[in-house]
């Protein structure tokens, strides 16, 4: 009998555990579910066979230490800073890992000892980061395999609301976690690299700089830059691709109007507002516009900023009735806690919305002297709000690895993510029978 032990039962976490939770009486497994919220985790695990929910309190180190000494595997569905204590304790304990978040440089850190245990700590394979690495180095295996020359290498992920529920002018609704969306690109100049020369784009330009994207069937999107691209010419094999970018996806028309936001400094949350217990909506607008009592927040934010009356951006904004007298009700709050209130009231998924998640590639290449450009795209939409795209693509590749590893297809000890044929080859096929499919096409490349 194998033991996996689950740290987390939040949204992300609901596909994963059905998948294990189905699998468990067949393979003679025992799952756990640990959550802070115990009712939570009972809904996740619903009394089937061989599961079992606790509550967990993931700051205790003795009962961290406790429940991973039990498992065989443990699967941290926890946010992202509370990985690195658990992978320390898998590896002591020799027990092997598996989590959806990216490889931090302390994570990175842990791989010699890893290896040295003989344990598996898998990283970044949910969504994005997984999904994309996954069916990105297929292509880029096939290419490389033809004796291919790689010319440009381009990817893009989105979570948004399905079609159906689309229905705000934003064209945008929180698909993830809120406040992640709220401080996108703040971590730092982005880096990529175009046309061999080495790019970077200082925060407050990453979402006036956007790529134009046509998904088809789903009609326009536009990406901005996300994070260090450079960083992925290693782990890609693409040490001398002349272009190579990574981005978000939005629909057109949403970087412009989130810029008045980073431009104004709503999304600092490096200092709190001494009155933001008694502020309103409007009053915080207009605590990062000039003093003048005459003229209005609206008036005011259009002349600073530059926008014309008929501009959407102003309809976008009074949309979320931020110019409304609302009181904002949190104390202490930095601007980005406050900006992220006021978008939840609005962006929030109602009981009936489905989400949807949006991936593109885009490869081009050298070929026997010719130069061809493949693009590569996948569309998800949620079943409804348990099984939503997002859970979906994140829980389902942690879960398929989570097997591959105590099943003995997934071997090779370390820190790792997955990018080797070994990996991915078997996970995106399982993908493809659950809905998680790619559409390629391919046409002459003509540059960047």
């Amino acid at each position: 009998m194998k033991n996996i032990v689950v740290f987390g039962a939040g949204m992300s976490a609901s596909v994963l555990i059905d998948y294990l939770a189905e699998l468990a009486p067949k393979n003679d497994w025992v799952l756990s579910v640990g959550d802070r919220d115990l009712k939570l985790a009972k809904s996740k695990t619903k009394d089937r066979p061989n599961t079992h929910a606790f509550q967990f309190d993931v700051t205790d180190e003795m009962q961290r230490l406790s429940e991973i000494s039990k498992a065989d595997i443990v699967v941290s569905m926890l946010p992202a800073h509370m990985h690195v204590d658990v992978a320390k304790e898998c590896i002591a304990l020799k027990k092997h890992m598996v989590t959806a978040s990216y490889i931090s440089e302390e994570m990175q850190a842990l791989d010699a000892k890893a290896k040295a245990a003989g344990v598996v700590i898998m990283n970044e394979i949910g969504v994005d980061p997984g999904i994309d690495h996954m069916s990105a180095m297929r292509v880029l295996d096939e290419i490389r395999d033809l004796g291919g020359e790689m010319l440009q290498f381009e990817t893009f992920t989105g979570g948004l609301p399905a079609p159906k529920s689309d229905d705000n002018p934003w064209h945008y609704k929180f698909a993830w976690n809120p406040r992640n969306v709220v401080l996108a690109g703040s971590g730092g100049a982005v880096k990529f690299k175009q046309e061999g020369k080495y790019k970077y784009i200082p925060y407050h330009q990453v979402f006036r700089r956007t790529e134009r994207i046509e998904i088809p069937e789903y009609g326009l999107f536009e990406g901005y830059a996300n994070r260090d691209s450079l960083k992925y010419q290693d782990v890609y094999g693409l040490e001398e691709i002349p272009t190579i970018y990574r981005g978000t996806l939005r629909r057109k028309g949403f970087s412009k109007a989130w810029d008045v936001f980073v431009k104004l400094g709503a999304t600092d949350d490096s200092y709190e507002l001494e009155d933001s217990e008694t502020m309103t909506y409007r009053g915080f607008l207009n605590s990062f516009l000039a003093y003048n009592p005459n003229d209005s927040v609206e008036l005011k934010l259009m002349h600073y900023l530059k926008i014309d009356q008929d501009n959407d951006i102003m309809e976008k904004m009074e949309s979320l009735d931020i110019f409304s007298e609302t009181v904002i009700g949190i104390p202490n709050a930095t601007p980005a806690k406050v900006l992220q209130h006021i978008l939840e009231q609005k962006w929030s998924m109602d009981e009936e919305d489905l989400d949807m998640i949006v991936m593109y590639h885009l490869f081009g290449y050298e070929l026997n002297g010719e130069r061809i450009r493949r693009e590569s795209y996948m569309v998800l939409e949620g079943e409804d709000r348990i099984r939503t795209a997002m859970a979906k693509t994140v829980g389902l590749p942690v879960a398929i690895a989570t097997r591959m590893i105590l099943n003995g297809r997934i071997t090779t000890p370390g820190v790792l993510a997955p990018i080797s044929k070994e990996v991915y080859t078997p996970v995106l096929e399982e993908l493809e029978e659950a809905g998680v499919r790619f559409t390629e096409k391919q046409s002459a490349y003509s540059g960047y």
